[in-house]
Order: C-alpha cells, then structure tokens, then sequence
C-alpha cells in the first residue's frame, strides 16, 4: 500500500508537468507555424494589414535613406527590415515621419529632423510669392518673354507701370512673329499661343494688378478682330491698340496726375515721399520746372532702397532734398506739410496696396494732421476688397540690391543671411487703410478713397 502511495504522490507532478508543456509547445508552435507561414497576396489580406504594410515599407525607406550608404554587413540588417519590419525599425521611423512618439507627444527626432528641413521657412507665409528664377519653358515660349521673365526674378525691372510697360511691349514682339496655323483663325489660336508665355512671366513673379488689366484689355481685343482682315493687317491693328492704352492709361494719364498734383505744392512746402515713384517723381520734377520753391523729405527702407534713385534724380534737378530711413520719419513728419506716395494698386474699398511701409507713413501723417496724397493712375484699380496685406504679398530680395554708392566693405559682409535658427522675412507690399488716406489723384479727377467705387462709371464703364 505505501509503494502504491507513493507511486501515485510522484505521479502527480508529472501529471501537471505534462498538461503545462503542451501548452508552451502550442505557443511556440503557432509563433513557428506564423513565422514559416508565406506572405499574404493582397486580395487576402484587410484593409487594416495592406495599410500597416505600406507603413513598415515606408517605415523601412525612410529608416534606409535617413541612414545613407550602409557597409555590406548591414545589408541583412535592411532585408530583415524590408521582410519582417521589426517593430523597434518601425517604430523609429515612424517617429521620424509622423513626428510622434507611442504617447502621441512630439520627440526629440522629430524636433531634431524638423529643424534640419531645408525647407523649413515660416510656414505662416509660404504662400507669399518667393522671388526665383523661372523655371524650364513649357511650351512654345518667345525669347521675349524668357528675357522680361529673369528681368522680373532678378528684380531687373521693379515698379507697376515700368513691369506692365515691359509686358506689353514684349507681347507686341511675341505677335509680330506668330503666324497663324492652318484651318485656325487669329482671333482664338493667338489666346492660345498667349497663355503659355504669360504663364511664363507669373512663374518669374507674381503677376501684378495692372500686368492683369492690361492683359485681359489685350484678350478682348484679340477676341473681337476681324476673322475677315488679312493676317498681317491684324496683328498691326493689335500693336496700335497695344500702343493706344499704354499712351491713353499710362502715358498721358500720368501728365494729366502730373498738373493736377503739382497745384497742391506750394511755395515753401515740405513734401515727403517714400521710396520711389514714378508718377511722385514726375509731379515733383513738374513742379520745380514750372517755378515753385519747395523742398523734399525722401524717406527710404531697406532692403529695396529705392528712394535712392528718387534722390539721384531730384538732387540733380536741384531739389533741396533730404534722405533718411523709416524709423526716423518721427523725427521730421511735424515738419511736413504734404505727403506725396504712388501705389501699386487701389481696391474698391479704398485701400492702397503699396510698398511695404507706405502704410506706417500714411497713419503717422494721420496723427500729426498732415494730409497724404496719394498719385494712382486709374489702370490700377482693382474691383476686389483687400483688408489686409496679409492674403497676398512678395517676398523682397534679400540684400541691398539697388545699392549704389560706394561701400567700404563689400556687399556681402554687410546683407544679413539666413541661419539655422533665423529666417529673413522682407514683404514687399502694405495696405494702407482709408482712413489714412486724404485724396487720390487720378486722370478723371481728385477722388476721396471713399469714392473709389465710381472710378469705372467716371470712365464710361460698367467695370474696369
């Protein structure tokens, strides 16, 4: 009987060895038997696997090029991570990618690889439009028009009636040498031909408000001649018209702002402008031919610096002239007694869009009482509201490029640059409000901003 007991006590044991073994070989097994197991085909597999399939692979990429070039011992290191995808490759690079860890908190990687983008910029205003040069020619493109398109990039050409002359006259180049294709008439292959150099000259700088005026002026015009008149009778015609709105909107009106503009200097008067005018700089110029005795205040910022060139021009005239920068117009606006400024576009709801800091001048002239007078042709006006010059804006070239007196040092070594953790950031238009804003002097008349809105009735049109 105590052999009996005792055989049946160590069998006991046993007994529970034997019913906790097959399960730690049923574990391994099922680990063996899915890692034997072949690949699933992708009619097979869910949703949810083909989509954490792609993320191991591109896990395993990202995880492959953020490494480099990798001895040949590491090769089977990467075939494991393209088979299998470890979860450790995966989870580091997926960190890498998403910028988050397991608890969903960015880390320190991602801040890292964030930081070292080339790309990084302030995102806030990546949509500012960049100045570059243009890009490879899609299309049949005129050399005309690849010339102006490095001129605009490289700030060549600057200021909206100069930039709109440029383009028409360009496109007098462009349709002189088209010739009208077989079975197609003038009056539609030639908008054809058209789109892909203005999309050329858009790719070197955004267009601006009068470059879109005048072209879509010239649009209509070519969509309404005669599909009768001889090819080359047609394309002249179309050259007139070009030559016809750059004397009437540009040419003459700029005259006519020129008198009105030049009653309101007086003798003894301190006109300030700031940067640079065309149509400022003509009315200052008339108005010292016709006698009057005044002097000018050119305030001027960087890093465009074009009052330079104003200043130039008016000291050889012999306009007494004083030249400072932005931050020290509070030190003469008690002083002044017009401010003269141009604008790159007016809006219907009275706005200037100008060079950046007009804006600054306009409401410190406000506050001191000085009126502030602003030169526009009516070309410029746009129908839509701008309330901000956030919406839309350039970015400046970085650099004093327009520089031209003589420096100690070179030019170099006196631009700022970017840096790894410092992005220069030069807007090249403000708007100014208007309420800052006293009159506008146009072609059809002296109009308050609060007028704006009947400018294409003055005109004889239903819209500009």
């Amino acid at each position: 009987m105590s052999a009996t007991a005792t055989i049946t006590m160590s069998a006991l044991p046993s007994k529970s060895t034997i019913k906790l073994a097959p399960a730690q070989s049923h574990a391994e097994a099922s680990s063996s038997q899915a890692q034997n197991q072949p690949p699933k085909s992708q009619k097979q597999m869910t949703k949810a696997e083909r989509r954490e399939q792609q993320e191991r692979q591109r896990a395993a990429k990202a995880a492959t090029k953020a490494a480099g070039p990798q001895p040949s011992g590491s090769n089977q290191n990467s075939a494991q991570v393209k088979k299998g995808a470890p979860p450790a490759a995966s989870t580091s690079a997926s960190v890498k990618k998403g910028g988050k860890g397991p608890d969903g908190k960015p880390t320190k990687d991602a801040k890292e690889t964030t930081s070292d983008d080339s790309a990084r910029g302030l995102r806030i205003f990546s949509h500012f439009g960049l100045p570059k040069p243009p890009g490879p020619s899609k299309g049949d493109i005129h050399p005309a028009i690849i010339r102006l398109g490095l001129q605009f990039s490289e700030f060549k050409i600057v200021g909206a009636n100069a930039r709109c002359i440029a383009t028409l006259t360009a496109f007098k180049t462009v349709i002189q040498d088209y010739v009208t294709p077989p079975n197609n008439t003038l009056s539609r292959h030639l908008l054809t031909h058209l789109s892909p150099q203005i999309t050329h000259l858009v790719s070197a700088r955004p267009m601006s408000v009068t470059m879109g005026n005048a072209i879509r002026e010239l649009k209509l015009e070519i969509s309404g001649s005669d599909i009768d008149l001889p090819e080359q009778d047609a394309k002249n015609l179309l050259c007139q018209k070009i030559d016809d709105y750059i004397s009437e909107r540009i040419t003459i009106a700029d005259q006519v702002i020129q008198e009105t503009a030049g009653t309101k200097i007086k003798d003894g008067d301190v006109i300030l402008t700031y940067a640079r005018s065309s149509v400022v700089e003509q009315v200052l110029v008339g108005a010292w031919d016709d006698g009057k005795q005044f002097s000018v205040v050119v305030v001027d910022s960087r890093p465009m610096l074009e009052g330079k060139k104003l200043l130039s021009v008016l000291s050889a005239m012999g306009i007494p002239c004083t030249y400072l920068l932005l931050p020290s117009i509070g030190s003469v606006i008690t002083e002044v007694s017009t401010v003269l400024v141009g604008a790159h576009s007016l809006h219907s709801n009275g706005a200037v869009f100008s060079r950046a800091g007009t804006a600054l001048v306009a409401m410190m002239a406000k506050q001191h009482s000085v009126p502030v007078v602003v030169c526009c042709e009516t070309y410029k006006f746009a129908e839509t509201i701008q309330l901000d010059s956030f919406t839309k804006n350039e970015l400046a070239p970085a650099g004093d490029i327009f520089s031209s007196f003589p420096l100690t040092r070179s030019k170099d070594t006196l631009t700022l640059n970017k840096q790894l953790n410092l992005e220069i950031l030069n807007p090249l238009y403000d708007l100014t409000p208007p309420s800052s804003i006293t009159a506008v002097v146009t072609e059809v008349g002296v109009i308050p901003p609060s007028s704006i809105s009947s400018i294409p009735l003055a005109l004889g049109r239903t819209t500009l």
